[in-house]
Parts: structure tokens; C-alpha cells; sequence
């Protein structure tokens, strides 16, 4: 008899029969996958699943860039979205991107060049209004829809996480592809009236990007007091209508009589005036507009600071719009 056997016959007599027999079951499982992993090849090790940690930013802070330059193809997406859903189910379509600052140039040219009789620094009226529309329109287009990006996908901010700050700035791509085709419209007029192009043209894309700057700024900022307050969406338009007239745009600044200095001052301090006076001395020429280098390095400098406050103030309370939306 063997010591497996005589081990057994003890448990049976000591403990009875039915807890022997489990015991040795036991022992025969174990055995079995112990030869079972000796004959198996070694399991390859497969690297971790990164884990990334998301927590609420605390303070006044900018975010991370890295984060949001991960998140480039996602940007592209929305802007391209954006570009895709403006203009769909329009009859004109893109066309709308010529016509509108057309018809808004004739408005102004009748009521401020006929009727007001206002100076166009040499030029026909048409074309000087015209100039102000191209950075005008991009600076409407991105304040309007950046402000309301937030409240306009709460059903994507709430559910899944990404950079808020995509959604703001995705609406710029589709105002810099409206400044395009009006700037070719104005080129057009341009060689219409037989206005020759100068060097100052070249400086065009810095003056339309310090719009963009700025717009973005304000319309960052405006989105995040969307989420909590949304009296901000009344309040959008009436802002954007008194900028209209506050910001050098259906006339230039030279056409304001110097008897009127208050408000001279005030058209000064407004950090639009020198960049919309820089975009029609880039169209129109040094010959025709005259342009003030410090009126226009305050007006750049305070677009810098616009931004940083927006981008500051959203981030301040970004952590909040899930639960509020």
C-alpha cells in the first residue's frame, strides 16, 4: 500500500468519508493545473492603458496648451462643422458672404455719404464703407456665434469631456473664410474704381488678426456668462449694434469734427478704432488714410490684454458647465 493510500484511509477514518473524498479532489485539481502551466508557453505582457487623471482647474489659470493641441483634430471637426452648417439650406448660399456687406455698404454710403455728407478720405464712399465691412463682418460673425457655443451643444458638453475652449474658437475658421471672399469683392472694387494697391496692403492679415483677437476675447468671455447667465444672449446684439456705430466703420475717424472731442476721446479709448483704421489704410493706401502709430499700438495692445482676460475668465469658470448646463 502506498503512503497516498494508507494518507487517505487516516482522513477516512478520522474525518469521515464524504470530507476525504473533497480533500483528495482538491489535491487532484491542484496537480492537474500545475502540470497545465508547465506546458504553457510564457503570457506575453502587454503595456498598461495610460489613465489620465481630470481635475477642475483652481484660480485664475490658462489651462494647459498641450491639452488643447491634443485636441486638434477635434477642432478641425467643429470648424469644418460649423463652415458646413452656416450656409446649408440657403438659396444663395455662400454668396450671402458678398451680398450682405454690399447691401450694408449702400445703406451707409446713402445715409452717411448723401445724406450726413461725410469725407471719404478721397475715395468713392461705397468703396471706403466697403473696406470697413470686410474686418467688420468677421469681428460680427465670431463675437455672435462664439458667444453661444457653450449653450448651443449643452447636450455635448454635459455628456463627454473635451477642451471647452474647441467650441469658441472653431467659429473663427469660418470668419476668416468670409473675410476672404469679401477681401477678393474688394479687391474687384478696388481695380473698379481704379484704386492702385500699395505696400501698406501687405499688413492687412496683422490688422485682421488683431480683430480676430479681440473678437475671440469678448466672445470667450461672453460664453462662459452665457452658461450662468443667459441674459447675455439679449444683451449680445445690442452691444454688437452699439459697437457698430462706436467703431470707425461706416466712417473714418478724420470725419469726426474736431469741435466734438469728448467724443473723439471716447472713439479713441475704444481698442477698435486704431485696428479698423489700420485695415482701411492697408486697403486704401498711406495716400488716402492717414494712419496714427500710437493710437494704433495702443489699439494692439489692448487687444493682447482682451484676450488674456477672456481666456482667463473662461477658464475661471469652465469648471462649472457641465453642472450648470
Amino acid at each position: 500500500m502506498t503512503s497516498k493510500s494508507r494518507d487517505f484511509l487516516r482522513r477516512i477514518h478520522r474525518n469521515g468519508p464524504a470530507v476525504a473524498l473533497r480533500a483528495l479532489r482538491a489535491r487532484r485539481r491542484s496537480e492537474v493545473g500545475a502540470i497545465s502551466l508547465e506546458g504553457t508557453a510564457p503570457q506575453m505582457k502587454w503595456p498598461s492603458t495610460p489613465v489620465r487623471s481630470i481635475k477642475p482647474r483652481r484660480g485664475w489659470t490658462l489651462g494647459e496648451l498641450r491639452e488643447f493641441w491634443e485636441f486638434r483634430d477635434l477642432l478641425i471637426r467643429f470648424a469644418a462643422r460649423d463652415v458646413t452648417l452656416r450656409y446649408r439650406q440657403t438659396l444663395l448660399g455662400i454668396s450671402w458672404v458678398v451680398l450682405q456687406p454690399l447691401l450694408t455698404s449702400a445703406i451707409f454710403t446713402l445715409v452717411f455719404g448723401r445724406i450726413a455728407g461725410l469725407k471719404s478720405a478721397g475715395v468713392p464712399y461705397f468703396v471706403f464703407a466697403f473696406a470697413g465691412q470686410v474686418a467688420w463682418n468677421a469681428f460680427n460673425t465670431i463675437l455672435t456665434r462664439a458667444s453661444s457655443t457653450l449653450v448651443v451643444n449643452q447636450g455635448l458638453v454635459s455628456k463627454i469631456y473635451f477642451p471647452r475652449l474647441l467650441l469658441p474658437v472653431s467659429v473663427m475658421f469660418a470668419a476668416l473664410i468670409d473675410a476672404s471672399v469679401a477681401l477678393g469683392m474688394m479687391l474687384v472694387l478696388l481695380f473698379a474704381y481704379g484704386i492702385p494697391l500699395t505696400w501698406a496692403f501687405f499688413t492687412f492679415p496683422v490688422w485682421l488678426l488683431l480683430v480676430i483677437v479681440v473678437a475671440e476675447g469678448v466672445g470667450t468671455m461672453a460664453c462662459g456668462f452665457m452658461v450662468r447667465y443667459r441674459d447675455v444672449q439679449f444683451v449680445m446684439p445690442v452691444l454688437i449694434q452699439l459697437l457698430l456705430y462706436a467703431t470707425p466703420v461706416a466712417y473714418g475717424l478724420a470725419a469726426v469734427p474736431h469741435g466734438l472731442k469728448g467724443i473723439l476721446i471716447w472713439l479713441k479709448l475704444n481698442p477698435l478704432t486704431g485696428l479698423f483704421e489700420g485695415v482701411r489704410w492697408s486697403l486704401l493706401g498711406p495716400s488716402h488714410v492717414h494712419l496714427s502709430i500710437p493710437l494704433s499700438l495702443y489699439s494692439a495692445g489692448s487687444s493682447l490684454v482682451i484676450a488674456i482676460i477672456g481666456l482667463l475668465v473662461f477658464a475661471r469658470m469652465e469648471r462649472n458647465f457641465a453642472d450648470v448646463l
